[in-house]
């Protein structure tokens, strides 16, 4: 009689635990994709920072030049494998900007294609960064 109970209360403890991780197992897969989620768009928000900054960088030199800046932006972003990057400056052109007048870089992608893992949390979003900087005297 006592090893049936023994073996009869094991057994509900073995229900338990299934029931338990039947539940909890999800939950915790979630947060942890959402974690992973959320360090990559941090990733990717600090590369386009950086990408606009060096932009900027490239852009104030005096005899700097539109393509100049936008391929040393883009050449961030290609090196921190950000895919569908954009870089816009104001403004284009950078042959009238005088001495002592603000460039802004502009950096953006996008949120979808630049996800890790399947399920996208920042579905739609673009995510931007910009630089602004004086132009060299």
């Amino acid at each position: 009689m006592r090893s049936f109970r023994r073996n009869h209360s094991q057994s509900l403890r073995s229900g338990v635990a299934a029931a338990e991780f039947a539940v909890c197992f999800p939950v915790v897969v979630l947060i942890v994709l959402a974690t992973i989620e959320a360090c990559t768009m941090v990733f990717l928000k600090q590369s386009l920072t950086v990408a606009a900054y060096e932009g900027a960088r490239t852009a104030i030199s005096l005899n700097a030049t539109t393509a100049q800046a936008e391929q040393s932006a883009q050449q961030i972003l290609t090196e921190r494998r950000v895919r569908g990057g954009t870089v816009s400056m104001t403004p284009s052109n950078l042959a009238g900007v005088n001495a002592g007048e603000y460039i802004e870089v502009e950096v953006s992608a996008p949120a979808t294609l630049n996800s890790v893992v399947p399920i996208t949390f920042y579905r739609g979003r673009n995510l931007k960064a910009s630089a602004t900087m004086m132009r060299e005297f």
